[in-house]
């Protein structure tokens, strides 16, 4: 008897042992941090690898994956190596949930990072809230993202589609005055988002139309719209949906200004959908908030192609590369300022002390009351067959704050590429 309740005593100290110290999902008061051990950080994305917005975007997390392993062969962050798992939602929700689903309760990752799409990503926030795990740098511009009192730890990246749609429609109006502008959006908050961003600025658009990537004609929209007598139509599509409606567009002979969201704006992924019929792209106008892929002469585009030469199989470098090179920045930067006791709270804490400094073109808006990421672009457009910015950068807020040139230019890199820190 003496042995049994010994053993029981035992058995009562290790299990108190295990309540105080157990993971409380921040990892703090000594507790283990699910995906974190003394030499491994592992996250976890959802992406298109396939499915009808993979044009394009299906290079980003192989494109941050190389960034971290370019960090990775350098030493890590403070002495730990970071691990990406990459999986293939097609860019449907359903998967998109059971997905995450596995990375978080299976895998156990210590962040969700660049979970991209606005219908995919809007199914998991939820669960990442009631998990209480970092959802970092959505690739998407949604609103949704920035709502720290209701999801205090998710974050967006990309600049906002109401900005954008603000910023691209004040340019119309300076250059497309007294013309019938329409627009074609997805079915989604992408869609109505921009379109809200863009009617802040000239009104009710003379037309619009919508479309849903399950359904990849829109002969329907484009004739609607060259019916309404269209002059300028403004595009809040993915890369695959932007090359439908260019090509669409030119079998009926309908030739208005296009003017693109720059998710799905990238002259490579285009040009690559296109095919033959690449020259349609020609005058097309856009926007976007990181140095353009053609840029050589950019010290971050130096550092992003010696990247991708070495740790991404020297893929055809584009704007998606530069993208996800550029949120894999943004998250080491991330990781040293929250230093070596890393934890997920000490990481939401980071991020929202601000301070970033990186490649965009305006900053970061990172704080305890403004989870948005970027705030402005500069407009592009293509030109005999090269996609090239012009004028200054611009930054606004998503309601109804003025349009305001911003002409502070970004940092350099670290001379060996990699955020020191803080």
């Amino acid at each position: 008897m003496r042995r049994i309740w010994s053993a029981l005593a035992v058995v009562a100290l290790v299990a108190a042992a295990a309540g105080c110290s157990g993971d409380d999902g921040g990892g703090g008061g000594g507790a283990s941090v699910p995906g974190v051990t003394d030499t491994e950080i592992l996250v976890g994305t959802h992406m298109p690898l396939t499915g009808p917005a993979a044009a394009g975007y299906s290079k980003i997390a192989p494109a941050t994956k190389a960034y971290f392993d370019y960090v990775n062969a350098n030493g890590g962050v403070h002495g730990r190596k970071i691990t990406y798992k990459i999986m293939d939602d097609t860019y449907n929700p359903a998967t998109t949930q059971q997905v995450v689903r596995e990375l978080v309760l299976q895998d156990k990752v210590f962040a969700i990072l660049n979970g991209l799409g606005t219908p995919t990503h809007t199914g998991v926030l939820d669960f990442l809230k009631t998990n209480r795990v970092p959802d970092l740098f959505v690739a998407s511009g949604s609103r949704s993202w920035d709502q720290p009192d209701k999801y205090p730890g998710t974050f967006g990246f990309n600049v906002d589609y109401t900005v954008e749609g603000k910023i691209l429609a004040t340019h119309v109006k300076a250059t497309q005055a007294g013309k019938k502008v329409c627009f074609l959006g997805q079915d989604d908050d992408f869609g109505r988002d921009a379109l809200a961003g863009i009617e802040k600025i000239l009104g009710p658009v003379a037309a619009k139309q919508s479309y849903v990537t399950s359904n990849p004609n829109v002969g329907p929209q484009m004739g609607a719209l060259k019916q309404a007598g269209c002059q300028v139509v403004m595009l809040a599509t993915v890369p695959g949906f932007t090359a439908l409606s260019l090509g669409t567009a030119a079998k009926i002979a309908f030739k208005p200004q296009f003017v693109v969201s720059q998710v799905g704006a990238d002259l490579t992924t285009l040009s690559k959908q296109l095919g033959a019929a690449a020259p349609l792209t020609e005058g097309l106008i856009s926007d976007n908030y990181l140095p353009l892929s053609n840029d050589d002469a950019n010290p971050w585009i130096q550092l992003y192609k010696k990247v991708n030469a070495a740790h991404n199989g020297n893929a055809d470098f584009d704007n998606n590369i530069v993208y996800g090179m550029s949120v894999g920045y943004l998250f080491v930067q991330s990781l040293q300022a929250a230093g070596k006791d890393l934890t997920r709270e000490g990481l939401i804490s980071a991020i929202e002390k601000g301070g970033f400094q990186g490649p965009g073109f305006v900053p970061l808006r990172y704080s305890d009351k403004d989870h948005s990421g970027y705030g402005g672009m500069r407009l592009s457009k293509v030109e005999g067959g090269k996609q090239t910015y012009f004028g200054t950068p611009f930054e606004t807020d998503e309601a109804d704050g003025p349009v305001k040139e911003y002409t502070t230019p970004p940092a350099a890199p670290p001379a060996n590429g990699i955020p020191a820190a803080s």
